[in-house]
């Protein structure tokens, strides 16, 4: 039914970028916000970002100024650029659809998950 497909993630030396996008298929009801996460193994999963349908956004304070998040809505894809990349921003990040589902509630749609690891 409803699937969420990342890439971009991949190896990057400190100091460099990469963008990740998550394209969304099938159909959503209602979308609340779009957003990313990351966790690292025996973490706890941590909110990066989000973007709502109008357009706000937070951010949380350890990626402020580097990292921005976008969509596309003729696309139904959002993306996460992320510049000036730390070795502590390396974890998989995963793309999430908080949606309202008729007669059910919130609902959280999860992307597979996509590495980055930044390292020299």
């Amino acid at each position: 039914q409803v699937q969420l497909v990342e890439s971009g993630g991949g190896l990057v030396q400190p100091g460099g970028s990469l963008r990740l996008s998550c394209a969304a298929s099938g159909r959503i009801s209602y979308i609340n916000y779009m957003g990313w996460y990351r966790q690292v193994i025996g973490k706890e999963r941590e909110l990066v970002a989000t973007i709502t349908s109008s357009s706000t956004t937070t951010y949380t304070d350890s990626v402020k100024g580097r990292f921005t998040i976008s969509r596309d809505n003729a696309k139904n894809t959002v993306y996460l650029q992320m510049n000036n990349l730390k070795p502590e921003d390396t974890a998989v990040y995963y793309c999430n659809i908080n949606s309202l589902v008729p007669a059910q509630g919130l609902y959280d749609y999860w992307g597979q998950g996509t590495q980055v690891t930044v390292s020299s």
